[in-house]
C-alpha cells in the first residue's frame, strides 16, 4: 500500500469539506441566547461545522473547567498552560445555560485538568447532578480526559450516570506519542473498558483521519475498540488549528470514510458516524438509543 506520506496534498481544501452557513429558525434563537447571555458552547468557540444541524436538533456542547488544558496534544487548539481557579458556580452556570437554550440532549467536555488532585472529576459529577436538577427531561453525553486511568475519579462519573460515557482515542497506536504526547493507547483502552465493565449503558470513542495512520492501523483501531466493548464510533477528518499544530497528511475521501462505516457496523458498533465533517459529538442525539 502506497504510504500517505508520499502522497502531495492538495493545495486547497476538496470540495467535500466546505461547508455551508447555519441557517433555520432555531438556529438563530439559539445563536441570539448564546451572544446575550454569553453562554460558552464548544459549537461556536470551537467553530463547529455542524453547529447548525446540531442546534436545529436541540443538541449542543459545553465545555467545563476553564479553556486552558495542562496538556499539550499536536492536533489540539485548545491553550495549553497554567489553568485558572476551578469556579465551584459552574455546575449551576451550565445547568441554566441549558435551561436557557431549551437542550434536549447535552454533551459535556472539559480539558484536562492534571493539576488538581481530583483532575477535575468532582466538578464533572457536580455538573450532571446540577443538570439534572435543572433540567430533568435532557439526556446526556459526558466526553471524559483519562483522568489518567484512576480508578476513583472514572467512578465519580459512573456513580453520575450518564447516558452516554465519551472518551477519545483521537489516532490510532503508532501515532499516539506524536498526536497526544502525554496520553496512552493503551491507558485510553482501558478507561473505556473500565466503564463499560462498571455498568455504563453506552460508551463512546473517536478517532480522526488524515494524520499520517494507514487503512490497517484504523481497522486495528476499531477492533481494539470493539474488545473493549464501545459500543459507538465516530471517525473524521483532521484539520490542522494552526501552524504551530500537526500538518495534515491527507484529506479522507467520502468513499473511504464510507468503508470505514461498513467496517465499523459489520464489527459490531451499535452506531458509526464516518465522514469527513464528522466531529465526537456529531449526532449525537441519536446515540443514547
Amino acid at each position: 500500500m502506497e504510504s500517505v506520506l508520499e502522497k502531495e496534498l492538495p493545495t486547497s481544501k476538496p470540495k467535500w469539506l466546505k461547508v455551508k452557513l447555519p441557517i433555520g429558525k432555531k438556529y438563530t434563537e439559539l445563536r441570539g441566547l448564546v451572544d446575550k447571555y454569553k453562554l460558552n458552547t464548544i459549537c461556536t468557540s470551537g467553530s463547529c461545522p455542524n453547529m447548525g444541524e446540531c442546534w436545529g436538533e436541540g443538541t449542543a456542547t459545553f465545555m467545563i473547567l476553564g479553556n486552558i488544558c495542562t496538556r499539550s496534544c499536536g492536533f489540539c487548539g485548545v491553550k495549553t498552560g497554567r489553568p485558572e481557579t476551578v469556579d465551584w458556580d459552574e455546575p449551576e452556570k451550565v445547568a441554566r445555560s441549558i435551561k436557557l437554550m431549551s437542550i434536549k440532549h447535552a454533551v459535556i467536555t472539559s480539558v484536562d485538568r492534571d493539576d488538581l488532585k481530583d483532575m477535575g472529576s468532582i466538578i464533572w459529577y457536580e455538573t450532571v447532578l446540577a443538570i439534572r436538577r435543572m433540567n430533568p427531561e435532557t439526556t446526556l453525553e459526558t466526553l471524559i480526559p483519562d483522568f489518567q486511568g484512576v480508578e476513583m475519579h472514572l467512578d465519580r462519573i459512573i456513580k453520575a450516570n450518564p447516558e452516554v460515557v465519551s472518551h477519545n482515542m483521537e489516532t490510532v497506536r503508532r501515532l499516539t506519542r506524536e498526536v497526544r504526547i502525554q496520553a496512552k493507547y493503551d491507558k485510553s483502552l482501558a478507561v473505556l473498558k473500565y466503564l463499560k465493565d462498571k455498568g455504563i449503558r453506552r460508551t463512546k470513542s473517536g478517532i480522526m483521519l488524515g494524520l499520517g495512520e494507514t487503512e490497517e492501523e484504523v481497522i486495528q483501531t476499531m477492533n481494539d475498540l470493539r474488545t473493549a466493548n464501545v459500543d459507538i464510533v465516530t471517525i473524521g477528518q483532521y484539520l490542522q488549528p494552526s501552524k504551530k499544530h500537526l500538518p495534515v497528511k491527507e484529506y479522507i475521501t467520502p468513499e473511504q470514510f464510507e468503508k470505514y462505516e461498513q467496517i465499523g457496523k459489520a464489527l459490531g458498533f451499535r452506531h458509526v458516524e464516518s465522514g469527513a465533517l464528522v466531529r465526537s459529538s456529531y449526532h449525537a442525539q441519536k446515540h443514547i438509543l
